[in-house]
């Protein structure tokens, strides 16, 4: 994070997962995450690849069915896309492999 900037688009989305999978009654923990600069002849932003980790809690597969539409308020960037490329369970917890479009909403 730059002191004077502010937080990065990475952190702004986890922030921002954080607070979506709270809303429906899910404590989430991110076990990896990179973070690829990305554009296009239009666009800026970043890609984003994350396994979060989740407790196996009632509701818990319906939060992840919905994550590819769901509204992320993010300062200064928007999700233009996502997409769930996994999920497995590893030591009675599941473990969602997400990837992450980022655009600078300037």
């Amino acid at each position: 994070m730059d002191a004077i900037r502010g937080p990065d688009a990475g952190t702004l989305l986890i922030r921002a997962l954080r607070s979506n999978a709270s809303a429906a009654g899910i404590t989430m923990q991110v076990a990896t995450i990179t973070c690829t600069p990305w554009a296009s002849a239009t666009f800026v932003g970043t890609l984003h690849r994350l396994t979060i980790a989740v407790d196996p809690v009632p509701g818990l597969r319906d939060w992840i069915d919905g994550l590819p539409e769901a509204e992320f308020a993010m300062r200064r960037h928007i999700v233009a896309d996502l997409t769930v490329d996994g999920i497995a369970t590893i030591n009675d917890r599941e473990h969602v492999t997400i990837a992450v479009l980022t655009l600078i909403d300037a």
